[in-house]
């Protein structure tokens, strides 16, 4: 199969598949387009959203139809749409408490990974993501970067329900879960931010292509952390990069 693919999303949205897996080269490839499109926004198009392995472009078809589409895409696709990943804007260190009563799965992941309790924290807090895309839910921040010693399956049997800011990580993904819902994945930690608050100007903390680290904290610091946000404070620390 030849990539990118031009797939229609109806009759106002534009599919540009680069891939079919999770891989760092495709992903440098959507982050690329969709940052081209950011730099000039041409009339008609409405949004982008960028995922692992594609980017949706979303367009007006009475400003823009869909061969006018097509041919900025493939203008922007020569003029350097992608192969490197942009340079990321900024750096976000986002606290993260690793205590046992806020990472319910982290003996389990240490146990499946031959590793000790604290060697998952060390390897999940040590490494640098980047934010790849949001999705599933507003402020789910899915993560590239994860260690490759933690990429365990799936677990066996969902829960209905896991708690807001949950660190999460499942098939080599990472994941920051910004509010409540079900999930399958293996909860090793818990931060008190929001990526995601509708009522916060940005409502999106963190942009997709940032970069980002966890900061380990205690678990009264993370208390602390978690009512400051409440009242409306941003705990994470932001460092511009370029």
């Amino acid at each position: 199969m030849t990539f990118p693919r031009l797939l229609d999303a109806g009759e106002t949205a534009l599919v540009v598949e680069f891939g079919e897996a999770i891989d760092d080269a495709v992903s440098a490839r959507v982050l690329a387009l969709d940052r081209a499109f950011a730099a000039a926004p041409p009339a008609g198009v409405t949004e982008t959203v960028p995922t692992y392995r594609s980017l949706m472009i979303h367009y007006d078809p009475l400003v823009l139809d869909r061969a006018g589409l097509v041919a900025l895409v493939r203008a922007r696709l020569a003029a350097g749409g992608g192969a490197e990943i942009p340079a990321a804007r900024r750096l976000w260190r986002i606290p993260a408490c690793y205590d046992s009563a806020l990472a319910e799965d982290l003996g389990v992941v240490a146990a499946a990974t031959g590793l000790t309790g604290a060697e998952v924290v060390a390897l999940h807090s040590g490494a640098t993501y980047r934010v790849v895309m949001y999705g599933f839910a507003p402020g789910w921040a899915y993560l590239g970067g994860l260690p490759p010693a933690l990429g365990l399956p799936r677990r066996t049997a969902p829960r209905g329900r896991i708690p807001a800011g949950s660190l999460i990580i499942a098939g080599g993904q990472a994941i920051v879960a910004s509010g409540a819902m079900p999930s399958g994945w293996h909860i090793i930690g818990r931060t008190p931010e929001r990526l995601f608050a509708r009522r916060r100007d940005p409502a999106f903390l963190v942009a997709v292509g940032d970069l980002v680290t966890f900061r380990p904290v205690d678990r009264p610091t993370h208390d602390e952390m978690a009512a400051a946000v409440a009242a409306g404070q941003v705990v994470a620390e932001a460092e511009e990069t370029g």
